[in-house]
């Protein structure tokens, strides 16, 4: 797979199965039930959790209907979070986005895995210098820690590793990473698990596809903030407080993401078919093959 190229549904799902002995373990309903949009699970659940990538948008483009579909749900008295792996933007920069779009969220509604991660990085290295593996125009206001960019071409001397986009990702800087790594082991913290995202041209590779060939090829244990892991869902969940987690549903077009991460949280799930690492394909065969079943499966928000 190249830097530059995008993923089939089909070479995304096996990817994702095969790095599963990663990922938190759960157990699933024995099957689904069909309902044709969030609008017709509202009456099961008192809170929606939202996935941005596949269910309120694609690339920059918003979802059809999904913009009146929060409309709608807000009326109904639900509470809305949005729960997203997209790490590069700050806080100030996806409201922005999400505004730009057409939707009404609020600070409060937003949880990011770069703020998930940004809330813990003292854990990892208390003192020293991160290099950070982004885009040359991210920036790190946001991030109260000693933070660089890290490429093949600049690699500094860091503490540690924060992998925060792979949009510039090039094949000199994951050679010289994974060389750096060999010579000293150091913290890899990825604030984006996902293996790939739903673009308006298809499926690009994410952070969490070249964090876990760093895994397999150099012995590095990287640390995943964001779904399907427990550090997001805890954000989520003190958001959401005095709501039972099986009054919350988190919706998602990702089975190893959204739904498995949704489900080990204790809150129901819901498939969106139409728009994310699904669409165009009968997901049937990819819910027998993993065994990840989500509560309800809809085609559209």
């Amino acid at each position: 797979m190249s830097y530059t190229s995008l993923m089939t549904t089909d070479a995304a799902f096996s990817r994702y199965e095969e790095i599963r002995r990663r990922l938190p373990q759960t157990t699933f309903p024995s099957r689904s039930q069909s309902r044709a949009s969030l609008a017709q699970v509202a009456d099961d659940v008192d809170a929606f959790v939202l996935d941005a990538f596949g269910v309120l948008n694609v690339g920059q483009t918003p979802i059809p209907g999904a913009v009146e579909r929060m409309a709608e749900l807000r009326k109904m008295g639900k509470k809305l979070v949005v729960l997203t792996n997209a790490a590069s933007d700050t806080r100030v920069a996806a409201l922005k986005k999400y505004r730009k779009l057409g939707f009404d969220f609020t600070a409060d509604e937003v949880v990011a895995s770069r703020d998930v991660c940004a809330a813990r990085l003292g854990d990892h290295l208390p003192l020293g210098r991160w290099g950070a593996l982004c885009t040359d125009v991210d920036t790190f206001v946001d991030l109260d820690t000693d933070i660089v960019r890290w490429t093949a071409a600049e690699p500094w001397d860091v503490d540690g590793f924060l992998f925060l986009s792979s949009a510039a990702l090039d094949a000199a800087t994951m050679t010289a990473l994974k060389a750096d790594l060999h010579r000293r082991m150091r913290p890899l913290l990825v604030a984006n698990p996902d293996i790939v995202a739903p673009r308006e041209t298809g499926l690009s590779c994410e952070p969490g596809y070249f964090a876990h060939l760093l895994a397999d090829e150099t012995g590095v244990e990287p640390v995943f903030f964001g779904k399907p892991f427990g550090n997001a869902f805890d954000d989520v969940k003190r958001r959401l407080q005095g709501i039972a987690p099986e009054r919350i549903a988190m919706v998602g077009d990702t089975l190893h993401t959204d739904i498995l991460g949704g489900r080990a949280a204790g809150f129901k799930t819901v498939l969106i078919e139409r728009f994310g690492l699904f669409s165009g394909t009968d997901v049937g065969p990819y819910i027998r093959l993993s065994g990840i079943v989500p509560d309800y499966i809809c085609p559209v928000t």
